[in-house]
């Protein structure tokens, strides 16, 4: 089990060559029998990344989360009650980004691996990461 940071998301289901070349071994990995978890955050991210035209997708973007979501390896988790805590329980220093700190306690409540790569997360010594 992995979670995806919003842009890992995007760039995999894009096939996009940004993804890192352990990223996508983690990633295909998963789609073999494992999960990978989606912070319900990460679509409202992407939402109002087309919504201000700073990303274009194949599809409307419900369609496109409708078709991600398809994948019999993905999850999408929601935000609930302890991922809303532990976001702003995260010990040690770390940035005020409100999604960056849902996905990074959504990795945290799942003990698993955060695909990222925002160095500010990935220097975040709370959370293992894969880039």
């Amino acid at each position: 089990m992995i979670v995806l940071d919003t842009h890992a998301l995007v760039w995999w289901a894009n096939g996009d060559t940004a993804l890192s070349a352990n990223a996508s071994k983690a990633i295909e990995h998963e789609l073999d029998g494992g999960q990978i978890v989606i912070s319900a955050i990460s679509a409202w991210e992407i939402a109002m990344l087309v919504q201000r035209e700073r990303l274009v997708l194949s599809m409307d973007v419900e369609s496109w989360l409708a078709t991600v979501a398809q994948i019999e390896a993905v999850r999408f988790m929601p935000v609930d009650i302890e991922v809303g805590l532990k976001s702003v329980q995260l010990p040690g220093e770390f940035h005020n980004d409100p999604a960056d700190r849902m996905i990074v306690a959504t990795a945290r409540k799942l003990a698993v691996s955060l695909v990222t790569r925002d160095e500010k997360i990935r220097n975040y010594p709370h959370v293992k990461t894969i880039w």
